[in-house]
């Protein structure tokens, strides 16, 4: 079981390590620094464990819920994380190595169009999240501060 704040304190880790990173790679010559690879990773992480848990907890109870908004609201929020999986890992293998926990550089704009982009729709995502997905939880849960399992 997740509670709400939990899943808003992920939503500001994410959009705080946003913030930072986009400061970071405004200077091409940081972008290959270990502080940021570092950050950006720990990016990766956060983003990916949040995707994890909302597919896990948020989504079953709205499935089965007897009106058909919610269940429709719910397929296209699942459907959106599994295109943010499949961009988020194709921008992965491009510029970086994961295992090595190293980025490739090699057309400085490119990366910072393809990481602005990244960036935007995170930030989108986290965005309907609060606004639209939690409240649905809430209504069709009748809870307030925990996700049910």
């Amino acid at each position: 079981m997740i509670t709400f704040n939990e899943l808003h304190t992920q939503n500001h880790k994410i959009t705080e390590l946003v913030n930072i990173l986009e400061t970071l790679f405004s200077d091409q010559a940081l972008c290959g620094s270990e502080v940021t690879c570092e950050l950006f990773f720990r990016f990766v992480d956060e983003v990916k464990g949040h995707l994890e848990l909302s597919d896990k907890y948020l989504y079953a109870q709205l499935l089965v819920h007897k009106e058909q908004h919610v269940r429709n609201t719910a397929n296209r929020f699942m459907g959106g994380s599994h295109e943010i999986k499949r961009i988020f890992s194709a921008y992965l293998s491009k510029w970086c190595q994961v295992k090595n926990k190293n980025l490739r550089v090699e057309d400085y704009d490119e990366f910072r169009a393809d990481t602005k982009y990244i960036f935007e729709m995170i930030l989108n995502r986290i965005q309907d999240e609060t606004e639209r997905l939690y409240p649905l939880v809430r209504y069709a849960t009748n809870d307030l501060q925990f996700v049910p399992a």
